[in-house]
């Protein structure tokens, strides 16, 4: 009699288990034109929501894929500016050990990062002084976002950069910005709006600088000589 009732209960449970997952898998049946249709609107409302990469019209996708927004912009970095109170001493420790103006440097600081030590650029400058990481490697520096690593390494490769053009500031701010390849292949500095608003707006910072003349298209700017003069500490 007890087998009998054993018997009976185990298959009551078996058939309220069966009857639980056919009744399951009738739910998700009726439920699966819903869930892909909401999963479609999702997908168009993502799509419209984000910029839409251009690819080729017999690539693999059949669809836009959306493309990924740069996480930081130029110049809008994370970080405050370094205060002024721990940026002047690192500047002019570095400039007076390599014979650079002060003010030079500090401008260059102002235009390349805003004085921020974790800025970096779309093209992967780095830090202060905005170094390109093998440049950065290259004058010896293990950590570029270091404010002390980044301004001695920056000032140092500004004045090699200085020396290289016989100490003119336009020269050395030309190819600090486009690269001493440019300046040296067009004999002066780079006909580049960027390049020419760049050197312009950090001569304009120091005392005594030539400011470079606004480029006039087919005519590549010529030389513009200036001294360095060199603070006495």
């Amino acid at each position: 009699m007890g087998q009998l009732v054993i018997a009976i209960l185990a298959g009551t449970v078996i058939a309220a288990a069966q009857s639980a997952a056919d009744f399951e898998k009738r739910v998700r049946e009726a439920m699966t034109p819903s869930i892909e249709k909401q999963r479609a609107s999702v997908q168009k409302q993502a799509a419209s929501a984000l910029p839409v990469a251009n690819l080729p019209s017999r690539g693999f996708f059949t669809v836009p894929w959306p493309s990924t927004a740069p996480l930081v912009s130029p110049l809008e970095a994370a970080c405050d500016p370094l205060p002024k109170e721990k940026l002047d001493p690192l500047v002019e420790d570095a400039a007076k050990r390599e014979g650079v103006q002060t003010d030079l440097v500090q401008a260059v600081i102002a235009e390349e990062s805003a004085a921020r030590p974790c800025a970096v650029s779309r093209a992967g400058a780095q830090g202060m002084m905005q170094l390109m990481p093998d440049t950065a490697s290259e004058l010896g520096v293990k950590d570029p976002f270091n404010p002390k690593e980044n301004i001695d390494a920056g000032t140092r490769l500004l004045k090699q950069l200085l020396t290289k053009y016989g100490g003119d500031v336009s020269l050395a701010l030309g190819a600090y910005n486009a690269g001493s390849a440019r300046v040296d292949r067009e004999g002066g500095i780079p006909s580049i709006p960027e390049t020419i608003n760049y050197v312009n707006d950090i001569l304009n910072k120091v005392p005594g600088a030539a400011v470079v003349p606004a480029v006039t298209p087919g005519v590549v700017p010529g030389i513009v000589p200036v001294a360095v003069p060199v603070k006495k500490h």
